[in-house]
């Protein structure tokens, strides 16, 4: 706030003291030229500054959601922008429409998307050229976009990523009068480390970006109470924990959406499909069949067990540890064990998605199936309600960030077996709730005890499941409401 105090007291006395100039040395032929020209163009800032900061009625119920990156791959900002919506203010989403946003924000009337496009940089030279010229112009189009939309109250951004939307969402803020709040999901420079290294210029940049700019926020947001303490500790800086919460929308799929989601799944990935012989007038998946006579679905006795993971293909998620442990069970049913078959399924979109694609194409398992479908944002939730186990490999590169997609999963009462880091235990309580392992031969043991009883309702993996039904915590909106709407009507 000091800042945008100077500012504003500098450009209020600007335009007056030039004038002022301009009026003393008007007889002074030899000054008559620059001062007037200094008088006309502090005069034209002081105007094109007021006219930015013009605020009217509706100002105050107007609050800008930035992500500098793909909105519909952002649900936690989408779930910002429907809690804003549904406590009344107009809401203005910037950034990449690469993916379908979830029909909920598409259908609000006071959520309007207004998208941008991500600059790619020149792609002939060194890298680093590549990024400067990224992120410069990325600057000023991001700059464009936020001083030629109404005035906002509050300018609401995801980080990462954040260069160089911090920088420039703090001058617009500066500028406009606006609010400044980041929601610190994890770093940007511990992100950028896991494919360029810690010591690399570009990261160290990065890291000293965040420390400088990250502090000039009014208000900051974090997913966990690790991250908090750091933010406070290391950064100076006061953050709210808003830990993530599953959406309404996260819940255990009735059989017969179940049974629709996988027929329709069926018709363009082949493992959904049901080869064996029955009756040609039912409808039929690898799972569930429809009775012709009076319609009614049922679960296979002999179905596969489903296995669902979820991703972003990138570098802090290693699905080796999956495909090798995929592998091991294998042996284990090759072997003799009693398990199921099992029906792996990762969605999901991201860089390193064709790297695992190529590897998952080179193995041959006979019990394990293994397919990498995109989902349009309404069908995850049915399927995650589908699933009778969830794997998560999000390997935090802070040690400070929550997987959303465990959030997700408990919402839906799915049991999850995730990979070990620091903070962990704030969301996955082990043998409670799921279990925790630390490489892919732990996995394939877990993957092996909690399947050997599948499908019977009193195994380990069924109990973990109740444990979810009976524990189930505050959901998303009466969270958002105790934490993030007080920091919102606050500043009105």
């Amino acid at each position: 706030m000091a800042t945008l105090c100077t500012c504003t007291a500098f450009l209020s006395v600007l335009g007056p003291v030039s004038a002022l100039l301009a009026a003393d040395y008007w007889t002074d032929s030899d000054l008559t030229c620059p001062v007037a020209s200094l008088a006309a163009v502090a005069g034209l800032l002081l105007l094109c500054w007021r006219r930015l900061r013009r605020r009217d009625g509706g100002t105050d119920r107007r609050v800008c959601v930035l992500v500098l990156g793909d909105i519909g791959r952002s649900p936690r900002m989408q779930y910002h922008a429907l809690s804003l919506s549904r406590h009344g203010y107009r809401v203005t989403v910037v950034g990449f429409l690469d993916s379908k946003p979830h029909q909920d924000v598409l259908s609000e009337e006071n959520i309007h998307i207004l998208p941008v496009t991500e600059v790619k940089g020149v792609r002939a030279g060194p890298r680093v050229v590549t990024y400067v010229t990224k992120v410069a112009v990325q600057s000023l189009q991001l700059l464009r976009v936020l001083l030629t939309t109404e005035l906002q109250s509050h300018i609401l951004m995801q980080n990462p990523p954040g260069l160089p939307g911090i920088a420039v969402a703090w001058l617009v803020c500066v500028l406009r009068g606006s609010r400044f709040v980041i929601d610190w999901h994890n770093y940007g420079y511990t992100v950028m480390a896991l494919s360029l290294g810690a010591t690399h210029p570009v990261v160290r940049l990065a890291k000293w970006y965040e420390h400088f700019f990250g502090p000039l926020a009014a208000h900051n947001l974090c997913v966990t109470e690790a991250m908090r303490n750091d933010l406070q500790n290391n950064w100076g800086i006061k953050a709210t924990t808003l830990y993530d919460r599953p959406a309404a929308v996260f819940g255990e799929t009735p059989l017969t959406l179940r049974h629709e989601l996988f027929v329709r799944l069926g018709e363009t990935h082949p493992q959904f499909q049901h080869g064996g012989s029955g009756d040609p007038e039912a409808e039929t998946s690898v799972f569930s069949a429809r009775d012709p006579a009076d319609g009614s679905v049922a679960l296979r006795a002999e179905r596969p067990a489903l296995l669902l993971s979820s991703t972003s293909w990138t570098e802090d998620e290693d699905f080796s540890i999956l495909l090798t442990a995929l592998q091991e069970y294998e042996g284990f049913v090759e072997a003799g064990a009693s398990l199921p078959s099992l029906l792996c399924v990762i969605t999901g979109k991201g860089p390193q998605k064709e790297h695992y694609r190529k590897l998952i194409d080179s193995l041959r398992l006979q019990h394990v199936k293994i397919c990498t479908p995109w989902l349009e944002a309404e069908d995850y939730p049915v399927l995650l309600g589908s699933a009778d186990l969830g794997v998560c490999l999000h390997m935090s590169s802070s040690g400070l960030d929550l997987p959303m997609k465990v959030v997700d999963m408990f919402g839906c009462c799915l049991p999850v077996c995730a990979v070990h880091f620091s903070c962990l235990h704030e969301l996955v309580k082990h043998e409670e709730n799921g279990l925790i392992f630390r490489d892919s031969a732990e996995l394939a043991e877990q993957l092996k005890s909690l399947l050997s009883e599948f499908p019977r309702s009193d195994g380990r993996l069924a109990a973990f499941r109740r444990n979810l039904r009976t524990s189930r915590g505050q959901r998303w909106n009466d969270n958002w409401d105790q934490n993030v709407l007080p920091l919102i009507t606050a500043a009105r």
